[in-house]
Order: structure tokens, then sequence, then C-alpha cells
């Protein structure tokens, strides 16, 4: 799996129309709306390197209303959520 963060600066106008015109994207699985100096994050997971082409400048980053784009392409996850379920063998708990 591979997953790209991508900030995105919108129309203050039209940030919610943005953010779900983002969402409804196949390989967009969350966009958060955030403070500072972009409008919103966009989270794309997709399963080949090449795919981020076709979501992000092929798609992405023709929504209406996108001024700006900056994406960071991550190269490990560190989350307690992804950690529980790697380590977890479906044994019972030992309560």
């Amino acid at each position: 799996m591979v997953t790209a963060i991508v900030l995105v600066k919108a129309d203050v106008a039209r940030i919610h129309e943005v953010a779900e015109s983002i969402a409804a994207l196949d390989g967009v699985s969350e966009v958060y709306s955030i403070t500072g100096e972009y409008d919103l994050i966009a989270m794309i997971r997709v399963h080949r390197h090449d795919e981020l082409n076709d979501v992000i400048p092929g798609r992405l980053n023709k929504v209406p209303g996108i001024r700006d784009t900056e994406t960071h392409i991550a190269f490990r996850t560190y989350s307690r959520h992804d950690l529980d379920a790697a380590f977890a063998l479906g044994l019972p708990d030992a309560d």
C-alpha cells in the first residue's frame, strides 16, 4: 500500500464543496479540514506507486476550487491501529 498526504489550498467560499469532491475520488481514504496555511488534507491510499499519478494530478488537482496542492509520500506508517492489526494473531485475550 502506498500512502500520500496531499495538502490542499482551496477557494475559501468552496472549501466544503472541494472537500466533498476530493473525498468522492477513488483512492482517497479521508479528507480533513484543517487550520493553518492549508485548508484540507487528503489521504491517498493506492496499491501501486504509479496509481498516484491517476489520483493526484489526474483527478484531485483538477477539482474546481483548488488553488494549490503539496504532496508528501509516506515511507512508513506508525499507527497504533496498524501495529495492533499487524501483531494480532486472532487468539482470545489472556484476561
